[in-house]
């Protein structure tokens, strides 16, 4: 089970390769959608033919990296997932990726489903009504070329995960002397291409059933409304610690449980999905399935990461004993100015999860909330990050349909709710907030930036104790072999915020948004990088 937990957090983390991409192609996308809106920018100023075509150009690259999103989950999965090799990996996933989806072309055309006789028009023909034409054939898409059932980004997991799993057995597989040459790391491709074709035509046989299954529980949150989207919020947040939120928010962004539009005959799965799509052809999609997507996005989040938790953080600074105020102060603010900004909010959170399950459950409670009453607000504000940026480029740079002042009406309301909140709790159960530690538990004394990357490997019980150095947006991942080699002490001196023991195996250092400068300087020390 400890593996399994391992191999679960490894997943999520490589989910994180392509979200970060999405995030900053989303934000390019909403520009450049902010920019051709006459209503914003003036008729004059959309009617400039250089301006307009470089914008456009812009939605186009940003418009095709979305297209692909599949093919990026699956290069991803089998990185996060590969034991060694990992360049390899992702070669034979992308391989895999394409394999797959012709062994299921080829079974679709020996049913006699192709390109042509899967159009709205020929299946009408066929004796189908307008509606069920119009569904069937959504089922379907051409991907990279490749006529296949629309499996979007859980299609690319599949394929991705099937890779790595060749991958892991057979990268040091070795061949007979005659043909030694096709052994090691260039078997995998080998093995990938006879090996995924099949699977593409296992999936051309259940995948109508999987769909069905997907489709009724898409249907039945859906039919949730906003309790849908307070579930979301609660949950995610109680992830956190766990790094399992990034499945559950993939879950919605990308899945018929996010919703489901369709634009030129062909069907948009998944919240993050239909929005990007409304950007990209703009009146394709009606806004009110526009809005049923974005109450799973980042305007549920807005609220609570430019308000409450900066609010929060006040609570933390005023509450922390006068002699450290001014070590708490430079902690907070810097965490407080990351979730004001960009949304990311672990800095922040990893203050009080641990060591208050009350205030925990209760910043849980209040994120839902938010998500719920942004959906009975008929906001419509997408993205994934939920800071000041997606609300300027996402909000207000997207007019009044977006109704985006009801989330600083929120905000505002949510400023006193957390910070007396917070304070509250944490002087009536005496919570160890940074500050506020007890008196005989001494804070260690940082260690001089010159040192750090050295203390770091100390702490996790030196090079030889580790196996695998990585990061996400702001905890160090690493897997050790001896878990009782890694001192807790040593490590907090070298300005982490926390540390969270997720197996027998696999440590998470939370050092903040300059993880990833961290995880270099090890990886070079390491002789890693």
């Amino acid at each position: 089970m400890k593996n399994l937990a391992s191999q679960i957090h490894a997943f999520g983390k490589a989910l994180m390769m392509p979200i970060s991409v999405i995030a900053a192609a989303g934000i390019f996308l909403g520009l450049a959608a902010a920019m051709q809106n006459p209503a914003i920018t003036g008729d004059a100023f959309a009617s400039l033919q250089v301006p307009q075509l470089i914008i456009g150009f812009i939605r186009k690259v940003a418009g095709a990296l979305f297209a692909n999103l599949p093919l990026f989950f699956a290069v991803a999965s089998a990185i996060g997932l590969a034991k060694a090799e990992k360049p390899t990996a992702a070669f034979a996933a992308v391989i895999g990726y394409i394999a797959m989806n012709v062994g299921i072309s080829s079974t679709l055309a020996s049913k006699g489903l192709t390109a042509a006789t899967t159009t709205p028009e020929a299946l009408q023909k066929a004796g189908m009504d307008q509606t069920a034409a119009m569904m069937t054939s959504a089922e379907y898409i051409d991907m990279l070329g490749i006529f296949t059932y629309n499996m979007s980004v859980l299609g690319g997991v599949i394929a991705g995960l099937i890779t790595v799993l060749l991958h892991n057995r057979f990268y040091t597989q070795q061949l007979p002397t005659a043909i030694s040459f096709f052994g090691g790391r260039r078997f995998v491709p080998i093995v990938t291409v006879v090996v995924l074709p099949l699977v593409g035509v296992l999936l051309a046989l259940i995948w109508p059933t999987i769909g069905e299954g997907i489709a009724w529980v898409g249907l039945m949150i859906g039919k949730s409304g906003q309790y849908g989207a307070f579930l979301l919020g609660t949950s995610e947040r109680l992830l956190i610690p766990t790094g399992l939120h990034h499945i559950l928010n993939e879950t919605v962004r990308f899945t018929p449980i996010g919703g489901m539009a369709t634009v030129d005959g062909q069907s948009i799965v998944g919240a993050l999905n239909i929005f990007n799509t409304s950007l990209t052809h703009p009146g394709a999609i009606p806004d009110d399935t526009v809005r049923g997507a974005t109450q799973f996005l980042a305007q549920g989040k807005i609220p609570v990461m430019m308000f409450g938790l900066p609010a929060a953080a006040l609570a933390i600074y005023h509450t922390a004993r006068p002699e450290h105020k001014q070590r708490v102060k430079a902690l907070v603010l810097a965490g407080a100015l990351t979730s004001f900004t960009t949304g990311i909010t672990e800095p922040l959170e990893f203050c009080f999860i641990f060591v208050s399950p009350v205030l925990y459950i209760l910043h849980a409670l209040l994120t839902g909330l938010s998500f719920m009453l942004m959906s009975m607000l008929h906001l419509m504000i997408g993205n994934v990050q939920g800071g000041a940026i997606d609300l300027v480029v996402f909000g207000i740079l997207g007019g009044s349909k977006t109704h985006w002042w009801w989330t600083i009406v929120l905000g505002v309301i949510y400023v006193p709710i957390y910070y007396y909140g917070f304070r509250f709790v944490i002087t009536r159960m005496r919570v160890e907030t940074p500050g506020r530690e007890s008196d005989d538990e001494h804070k260690p004394e940082q260690v001089a930036a010159d040192e750090r990357t050295k203390v770091i490997i100390s702490g996790l019980g030196g090079e030889a104790n580790i196996e695998d150095v990585d990061c996400c947006f702001t905890r160090l991942r690493v897997r050790v072999k001896q878990m009782n080699e890694v001192v807790d002490q040593t490590l907090l001196t070298t300005g982490a915020n926390g540390i969270n023991r997720v197996s027998e195996h696999d440590i998470q250092v939370i050092y903040g948004p300059q993880v990833e400068k961290i995880a270099n300087d090890v990886k070079s020390a390491l002789g890693v990088a």
